[in-house]
């Protein structure tokens, strides 16, 4: 069974995933962009509350667990 994700904002996701080596690149409408070499580039909605089925598929695009990624978060 998965860990539970939290409810997090867009900002709170982009600062893990660049703990986790993804860059900001730009911001497009309300989306921030990351990139990282070799790996798809990510499209974090600016909003206060992720839905958590954005968040989980935003994981799964970047080839990360939800464990990774909540240690990430969490450090």
């Amino acid at each position: 069974m998965m860990p539970p994700l939290p409810v997090i904002s867009g900002r709170e996701a982009r600062k893990a995933f660049e703990r986790l080596g993804w860059q900001f690149d730009q911001t497009t409408g309300s989306h921030m962009i990351l990139r990282r070499a070799g790996h798809p580039t990510l499209s974090v909605p600016d909003h206060k509350e992720l839905a958590v089925g954005t968040l989980r598929a935003l994981i799964r695009t970047a080839g990360l667990t939800v464990d990774q990624f909540l240690q990430a978060h969490s450090g």
